[in-house]
């Protein structure tokens, strides 16, 4: 986990991103059913390619406020070396992708432009 910046629970909506590749993409779809079916919240597509913000492979994870103390840990216990992007769900998507941004393992890129450019 991110030590910098640990997820915090402030928000009443988030989404988590799950990022893979293609040797991982069977992990990555297995830990966003688990999630899905454990703590009962939506699971998004598994995009195999970049699609919006993220350049990397991802599956998302919908939530709300009510599951963020249980199900963090929970992934960041069972994410098996992936990387997690957790952010809060505002009218602000620069904001949601920067300022409320959390990461489980390592940060990686997002394309900002598109936020800043609407």
């Amino acid at each position: 986990m991110n030590k910098l910046k640990p997820p915090v629970n402030i928000h009443e909506h988030y989404h988590a991103h799950v990022y893979f590749e293609q040797a991982t993409v069977e992990l990555a779809k297995a830990l966003c059913e688990q999630a899905a079916d454990l703590f009962n919240i939506k699971l998004g597509r598994l995009h195999q390619k970049p699609i919006g913000p993220h350049l990397m492979w991802s599956c998302q994870l919908t939530f709300s406020s009510n599951h963020f103390e249980k199900l963090i840990p929970w992934l960041d216990d069972n994410r098996e070396g992936l990387t997690i992007l957790v952010h809060g769900l505002t009218a602000d998507n620069l904001k949601d992708h920067t300022d409320y941004a959390y990461w489980l393992g390592d940060e990686v890129e997002l394309n900002l432009a598109l936020f800043r450019n609407a």
